[in-house]
């Protein structure tokens, strides 16, 4: 087992890896930018190290400050969170090249994976169902596109070959549309990520977002801990995650993780990953791979009882896994709600200063957040700065429990979205699970006025 971890992350992830290091006996780094100073996990953990001023570009992405900060510090693994450089390939080999262990996939698999395109032939090697769409990134001239597109159906997306977490893709109607759209398409991706290769895909019209759970060790062990339904988002950026899905049944749920299980041994994947499907009238189609820990993973956790950041240790650690498949037992039904520092009816982001802060308690409910009164939220960041989530026999259950639990928070100095949690279980919508990946846009159109 390590001796000595270094988070390569900040807020409320960094928090929770911390508190797994210290169940586990292992000492914790901290790094930080100047603007995190006074951030909890930096006053909890053993050492801290700061690696640069707020901006990110000059802090928590920088490869060489933080494998400077493990060298320095004496850490002999480093955990990259979610985020920042967790799906990054080129610092994953870094690490590895600098003597450190990543707590993460190989490299290579997350080189592969953060590749769309590439992403999308190996699951087809792997034996995963795929949208239809082209099988590379698209050339040539006006009319030999068009015909592709023809091919694949309108609507379609064009999707950047580099994109991720929802950015790079443009809905594409109609042929009249094509040229331009293409046009720009190539112009933002090419701006955002550096890349303006894209390719071309069916478009779904009423999907749900589904994703697989999986956990690997490097002795060929695979598991798949069931699905989460992440159908709840706006501009493809997650709100509400849960699990199990409710539009699956056992027998569905059950081949679609073998499946993913069975895909990744002879992919020969280690440690956590999330292989993400669309699923629309009894149909999976694969989308992308998450290398990394997910930000929902608490809703898996809750329902299966393993603790997956602490199983990405051992992991990467080249222990075992200590349970088989047949051991994974699924128990009653989680929600998590994203809570972000910003005003819910513009989505304008919100830092300032925290007044006040009391976390929600009682049976089946859990908060991860590093936030506490007199904490300054930082305006450099992603917003996010907590995640309730709780669990109970069922999902009408769970439900009443999360009424509750929103009612109990308080985040005071600051806006948040706590307001548009209330509205959005409040809908019958909701509660009767009536709702595909477009619904929380088209409610937001009506609740923000």
């Amino acid at each position: 087992m390590f001796r000595k971890v270094l988070i390569a992350n900040r807020g409320e992830i960094a928090l929770r890896i911390l508190r797994a290091c210290r169940e586990l006996g292992i000492a914790t780094v901290a790094v930080h930018s100047t603007a995190d100073a006074a951030a909890m996990h930096v006053r909890l953990a053993d050492e801290s190290v700061c690696i640069g001023p707020p901006s990110a570009t000059d802090s928590y992405l920088n490869a060489i400050a933080i494998l400077a900060a493990a060298e320095i510090s004496g850490a002999d693994a480093i955990h990259p969170g979610y985020g920042f450089l967790a799906e990054n390939a080129d610092f994953a080999q870094m690490v590895v090249e600098h003597g450190f262990t990543f707590i993460g996939p190989d490299p290579e698999h997350i080189r592969i994976m953060g590749d769309k395109i590439r992403a999308k032939q190996m699951a087809v090697e792997l034996g995963l169902p795929v949208v239809p769409g082209t099988d590379g990134p698209v050339s040539g001239d006006d009319e030999a596109i068009a015909a592709l597109a023809r091919d694949i159906g309108f609507p379609l997306l064009i999707k950047a070959v580099a994109g991720g977490g929802g950015r790079g893709m443009t809905i594409v109607h109609g042929e009249e549309q094509l040229r331009e759209s293409l046009r720009l398409a190539r112009y933002e991706a090419r701006m955002g990520f550096g890349d303006d290769r894209v390719y071309l895909e069916r478009f779904l019209d009423h999907p749900r977002h589904i994703e697989v759970q999986v956990l690997a060790d490097r002795h060929g062990n695979v598991v798949h801990l069931g699905e989460r339904d992440c159908s709840l988002q706006r501009r493809h950026q997650k709100l509400v995650e849960e699990a199990p899905s409710p539009v699956l049944d056992m027998a569905a749920r059950e081949a679609i993780g073998e499946r993913v299980a069975t895909a990744m041994r002879k992919f020969g994947y280690t440690n956590v990953g999330t292989v993400e499907f669309l699923w629309q009238d009894g149909e999976f189609f694969f989308i992308e791979m998450n290398t990394r820990l997910q930000v929902e993973h608490p809703v898996t956790e809750a329902i299966t009882g393993v603790d997956l950041v602490r199983e990405q240790i051992r992991a990467a650690a080249g222990e075992k896994l200590g349970f088989t498949q047949k051991d994974v037992r699924f128990e009653g039904h989680a929600i998590e709600c994203r809570i972000n520092a910003e005003d819910p009816r513009t989505m304008v982001p919100s830092p300032g200063k925290v007044q006040a802060f009391h976390a929600p308690g009682g049976p089946g409910v859990r908060m991860d957040s590093a936030l506490y009164a007199g904490y300054t939220v930082p305006p450099f960041y992603d917003s996010l700065i907590g995640k309730l989530i709780v669990h109970d026999v069922d999902r009408a259950a769970a439900i009443r429990r999360l009424d509750r639990a929103i009612a109990e928070c308080v985040i005071d100095g600051i806006p948040t979205g706590l307001p548009l949690l209330r509205a959005l279980f409040a809908e019958d919508d909701i509660r009767a699970s009536r709702f595909d990946t477009g619904w929380l846009g088209r409610f937001l159109e009506r609740w923000q006025g």
